[in-house]
């Protein structure tokens, strides 16, 4: 039986969005609310799943061994509040480097984790802080969300919980 997940955009969802790439672990700062919002869906059934374009990779601003600690360090810090994400994917690509299917609005990672996962799209929701995070939810047949960058997750996870 499929489940339903809660697709996150990362950078202005996630963590704070600063308006240039977050190259460091230093400038990775997760939003304050977050941990609460994501443990309210995981206890509410909902899989956790980050779907974001990392193109400062392709830009050659950090590599993915970057990425990987600073995804590595998100794990830790939701395991101290019970949370466990289901999956991370992210697009290393630049759309200066040529055409890819996997960045946003593209929706292959979002059609990855759906069949990786055994997720229903018709029962999911993307939240994201960019109209291109809106038109890749729509193109597998999943809700978007648009929020404003660094907005509070919580009331928007309490919403959805609240109407599904």
């Amino acid at each position: 039986m499929s489940r339903k997940a809660l697709f996150l955009d990362r950078d202005g969802v996630i963590n704070r969005e600063h308006g240039s790439h977050a190259t460091s672990l230093e400038a990775f700062v997760v939003l304050p609310d977050v941990p609460e919002a994501l443990a309210l869906a995981q206890r509410a059934g909902w899989a956790l799943v980050v779907i974001t374009n990392q193109s400062g990779v392709a830009l050659g601003l950090y590599d993915h061994a970057m990425v990987h600690s600073m995804h590595a360090y998100l794990h830790r810090m939701l395991a101290e509040h019970d949370v466990r994400l289901t999956d991370i994917l992210y697009c290393p690509h630049h759309p200066s480097t040529g055409r890819c299917l996997c960045r946003k609005p593209g929706g292959l990672l979002l059609e990855r984790a759906i069949v990786r996962h055994d997720i229903d799209p018709a029962a999911s929701v993307m939240v994201g802080d960019r109209e291109r995070d809106m038109e890749a939810a729509a193109s597998v047949g999943v809700k978007g969300i648009l929020v404003s960058s660094n907005a509070p997750l919580l009331p928007v996870v309490r919403e959805l919980i609240a109407t599904a």
